[in-house]
């Protein structure tokens, strides 16, 4: 049995992180020594550490507590498991979409840069005026 700086430590996730976890219902209510300190088994073990790569991998708590049900009942269709990660991937190519026009206009705001005087600063022209921007980066991946 571990304790929870044990499996925090194992885990690579903090304490208080465990017990939100615990909190909001990702994780069961630990079983307790006869000194009350909280004691863990493999298998919170694994449950945390699912919960941990998926929260790597950008999930939402939402995201993982259907997946998390979804493992605990291994006769249920893999495929909203695989509907649970399609929606994750396109998630995360919208916001490199959006990276991507931002560091267009990024790099061409410092290009762009005379290094003179403020008063003739494209960096401060463009972030004055969006109009100024070659992407509406607003709308991408919003």
């Amino acid at each position: 049995m571990l304790t929870i700086g044990t499996l925090a430590k194992k885990t690579g996730t903090k304490v208080q992180t465990i017990r939100y976890y615990e909190q909001i219902g990702l994780l069961p209510e630990p079983g307790r020594s006869s000194g009350g300190q909280r004691r863990y088994g493999d298998a919170e073990l694994d449950r945390l550490s699912f919960v941990r790569h998926a929260r790597q991998l950008g999930f939402s708590l939402e995201a993982i507590r259907e997946l998390l049900d979804l493992s605990d009942h291994p006769d249920k269709s893999c495929a909203e498991a695989d509907a649970i990660a399609r929606r994750q991937l396109k998630q995360v190519e919208q916001r490199i979409a959006r990276l991507e026009a931002l560091q267009t206009e990024l790099k061409r705001m410092v290009h762009e840069c005379s290094g003179g005087h403020t008063a003739d600063c494209r960096v401060l022209e463009v972030l004055r005026d969006h109009s100024e921007c070659l992407t509406n980066h607003e709308e991408i991946g919003g």
